[in-house]
């Protein structure tokens, strides 16, 4: 028996993207691994280095930031892309570059790869929805499909945790349950799974196995694991938003702050080699019993905050999650060996718990993604206690981290450009439609010389109500109304009449804004005006309403088709 065409469809469009964001991540996790191997960043090979080479180590970070910094004055607005740009592309229907993926990407890797202190997983997440969004545009299918098999692809193949992939696609990038993406993203995810590790055989690039059982009194100590981590997280995010206002003051141009931060870091580096890259070594061995005393642990807590928010303030091209995994479970292990003197339980038995907690705590409120956190501890351990016990860090953190700092550090950064989300995902699509596309310049112009009886004639004939006075020079005077007309004297002016203090719109305003300008407005039409106040067009009030309502059933049917 065939399969039917949608089912194929589906089958080949999630199998192919999942197959090139898969490959396009590894490509990059293995950029990353040899570039810092050729630099000398791996901790395992510091000790053979002789002192006079060793100190030669403060350089690659620098001169990583020096690339990394001509690499992003490529991109739009000469900033990094990040997973935010992901979510406002998916809640806006719009595609991204290939172009911008890769710079992206390859701005990261040798950021990475050079020693700087930001995260792998943004970048992959970005990459692998810019491969996505290449596909969709190909395919001529909605941009949203294809930046969420794209994500989805990204996280499976880096974690080996392909429905953590499917959740996060749905929870942080589209930011609802679509019964259309959820075949195409779950194929994709799947796809991803199949290539890291079915055919290429890579291991996640960390596992955790734990596998002791709770104990009922350290459910408590998980609601406290999730208070602090909280308070860790927006710590943390903060720090990267404090470093970026430092950043913006600075008076060099924006393609040497990176080579700064790049300093900084290697500086710090010599002494706290733990804090560069992504740490995934350090964060094996912060699981390790016995690997780090608890003193040790504060001083790296602190330290990897720091260098995060000094690199990715300063302009580095990497993401957040990453260090907000080490941050947790820095965090968590230091947490774990003064709950084993507690709970009087042995440090090596307490602490994977602790850590693992701890690193859903902090990272889930940063990423605004709980659901996939939760989902991706068990994908890692396969421990359904664990997996509990998580799940009370998380809910915790998340309620606290929101009251205190709002739901993610993406949408603190959208909220900074302009992109308020919290208003739901209409009302994203309609701040990015500019009022010109309802624009129309079917409408009655009148001059400031014409008569009142020549503007009535004029508003008849085309059967309209209104009019709107310019001079010669195309700029604006006023609004003229039918019943202001027909109460003038015969002998009155259209510049003597016009009203010049009707509500009138921006050439480069947006539908949402307008809506939100129009409240209690009651008229026919509203005039635009470009930024030296010439009258363009008009637009009528029945054109924004057509417009909200299109979208509104746009989405309802993105949300609810079944095909």
């Amino acid at each position: 028996m065939s399969l039917p065409a949608g089912i194929l469809r589906v089958l080949l469009f999630g199998g192919v993207l999942g197959a090139a964001a898969s490959l396009a991540a590894l490509a990059f996790v293995e950029g990353v691994r040899w570039l810092g191997d050729f630099l000398f960043v791996d901790l395992r090979r510091r000790e053979s280095l002789s002192p006079a080479f060793f100190y030669l180590l403060i350089f690659p970070p620098m001169l990583g930031g020096i690339v990394a910094g001509a690499l992003i004055r490529k991109l739009p607005d000469k900033r990094p892309q990040n997973p935010a740009d992901v979510i406002l592309a998916a809640q806006t229907a719009r595609h991204i570059p290939f172009k911008d993926g890769a710079l992206t990407a390859l701005a990261a890797l040798v950021g990475l790869g050079s020693g700087a202190s930001v995260g792998i997983y943004g970048p992959l997440v970005h990459l692998g929805a810019s491969v996505g969004s290449s596909v969709a545009r190909l395919c001529k299918a909605e941009p949203g499909l294809g930046l969420g098999c794209g994500a989805a692809a990204a996280i499976s193949t880096a974690f080996g945790a392909p429905i953590a992939g499917i959740v996060f696609a749905h929870e942080v990038v589209l930011r609802h349950y679509s019964l259309r993406a959820f075949a195409p993203i779950t194929v994709a995810s799947s796809a991803g799974l199949l290539i890291a590790d079915k055919i290429f055989q890579r291991p996640p690039l960390f596992e955790i196995s734990v596998a002791r059982a709770v104990f009922a009194p350290e459910f408590f100590a998980f609601v406290v694991i999730g208070v602090c981590g909280a308070l860790v997280a927006v710590v943390f995010m903060r720090a990267i938003l404090f470093a970026a206002r430092i950043a913006g003051n600075l008076k060099i141009p924006g393609w040497q702050k990176p080579a700064l931060a790049g300093l900084c870091v290697g500086v710090a580096g010599l002494f706290l080699p733990e804090i560069l890259g992504a740490g995934a070594d350090v964060l094996r061995f912060a699981i390790t019993p016995g690997a780090y005393s608890a003193p040790e642990l504060g001083v790296l807590l602190a330290a990897k905050i720091l260098a995060t928010a000094l690199c990715l303030g300063f302009g580095f091209a990497g993401g957040v999650f990453s260090p907000a995994l080490l941050i947790g479970v820095l965090f968590g292990a230091l947490f774990g060996q003064a709950a084993a003197a507690v709970f009087d339980i042995g440090t090596g038995a307490g602490l994977e718990f602790y850590a693992v907690c701890g690193m859903v705590a902090v990272t889930s409120p940063v990423i605004g993604a709980p659901l996939a956190s939760i989902l991706l501890v068990f994908e890692l351990t396969r421990n359904y206690e664990l997996a509990t016990a998580a799940m009370v860090s998380v809910v915790f953190s998340n309620l606290v981290a929101c009251r205190l700092f709002g739901r993610s550090l993406f949408d603190r950064q959208l909220g900074m450009r302009g992109f308020d989300l919290s208003m739901g995902r209409d009302k994203a699509r309609l701040a990015q439609l500019g009022i010109g596309e309802l624009m129309e310049r079917d409408f009655v112009r009148a001059r400031r010389a014409d008569s009142a009886v020549e503007v009535m004639r004029a508003l008849i004939a085309k059967n309209h109500s209104e009019a709107y006075v310019a001079d010669d020079d195309g700029n604006y005077a006023g609004m003229l109304t039918l019943n202001q007309l027909l109460s003038a004297k015969s002998g009155g002016r259209a510049g003597e009449l016009a009203r010049d203090d009707s509500l009138r719109f921006d050439a480069a305003m947006s539908v949402w804004d307008a809506m939100e300008a129009m409240r209690g407005f009651v008229g026919e039409s509203i005039p635009v005006l470009d930024a030296r106040g010439r009258l363009l067009g008009v637009v009528h009030e029945s054109a924004l309403v057509a417009a909200y309502l299109r979208t509104v059933r746009e989405l309802r049917a993105e949300e609810n088709a079944d095909h």
